[in-house]
């Protein structure tokens, strides 16, 4: 089968055969890499590099071929299926500055990722319903094309991103590495997190982006202060966590105990809160004074 009729999703998979884009796909989920300079990719040592990366990459198919100036790829295991567009020119600016600037990560990195020379696109186009697993596999594959000059990855539907770096296996995946992506909280690359200040409303807005690729909603609250950060992102983390774990959702009306005593009360967007905007459901938390909590 001819690789672009593949990779474009116009030929059939068959057992055994090579990776087959799914054409079924809609919207599929995807992610930036930035790199360094323009890469010569070896298909041979990316296929290496992947299958030491964990074992269920032991039969990956790696492909890449020019298209005009720039290069796409395909890569396939399993059930997944990863397409990759390698443009040799640096990615839109404004798409660095909402993704990487307001990150908290090393200075020094972001700036090498607005000094990136090229970046590559990677959607997803497998055959795995999970959303959740869909992002894994972008992860990985990610991690594969690093060392080829990454710098870091983002995710601009979510408007986050991270150190490239922090793909790679370390001592703390106990030789697992998927485990590790596998567990990311949802926020920190998969979905977003952003703190706004919004002029006549006392302290800081907080909520998450790009929950709606993943079956989720977004969710958000009003914080005291910047303070808050970690403390609220680890909330909405633990929630998304729960609610794609238990296939459920948060409905309007619903009180949540966080623990602590922190009661939390569900409400919609109401609509002069144009900041909490989304792409999906959103859905923001209000802290309840002791006598609100229901008995």
């Amino acid at each position: 089968m001819d690789f672009k009729d593949r990779f474009f999703g116009r030929a059939t998979p068959a057992p055994g055969g090579p990776p087959v884009a799914n054409p079924r796909l809609t919207d599929p989920p995807g992610l930036i890499l930035l790199l360094s300079e323009v890469p010569a990719i070896d298909t041979a040592h990316l296929a290496a590099v992947l299958r030491d990366y964990h074992a269920e990459f032991a039969g990956v198919s790696v492909e890449f071929a020019p298209e005009g100036p720039n290069a796409i790829g395909l890569i396939g295991w399993g059930r997944h299926a990863v397409k990759v567009v390698v443009f040799h020119s640096p990615a839109p600016q404004e798409v660095v500055q909402t993704c990487v600037v307001p990150a908290h990560y090393d200075p020094a990195t972001k700036d090498e990722a607005f000094r990136a020379a090229a970046h590559a696109l990677l959607f997803y186009a497998g055959y795995d319903p999970d959303p959740h697993e869909q992002f894994v596999a972008l992860a990985a594959a990610a991690a594969g094309l690093t060392h080829f000059g990454g710098v870091v990855v983002m995710n601009e539907r979510a408007q986050t991103s991270i150190p490239a770096l922090a793909l790679l296996p370390h001592a703390e995946d106990n030789g697992d590495p998927l485990r590790t992506l596998r567990t990311f909280p949802l926020p920190l690359l998969y979905a977003g997190f952003v703190k706004m200040e919004v002029e006549g409303d006392p302290g800081v807005w907080m909520r998450t982006c790009g929950c709606g690729a993943l079956r989720l909603p977004d969710l958000a609250i009003r914080a005291d202060a910047h303070t808050q950060g970690t403390a609220t992102f680890n909330l909405f983390a633990n929630l998304l966590a729960h609610l794609r774990e238990a296939k459920t959702t948060f409905i309007p009306g619903d009180t949540l105990n966080v623990g602590e005593g922190m009661y939390l009360r569900v409400r919609e967007r109401a609509p002069d809160e144009w900041f909490l905007e989304s792409d999906g459901t959103m859905l923001v938390l209000e802290r309840l004074a002791p006598e609100e909590v229901p008995t």
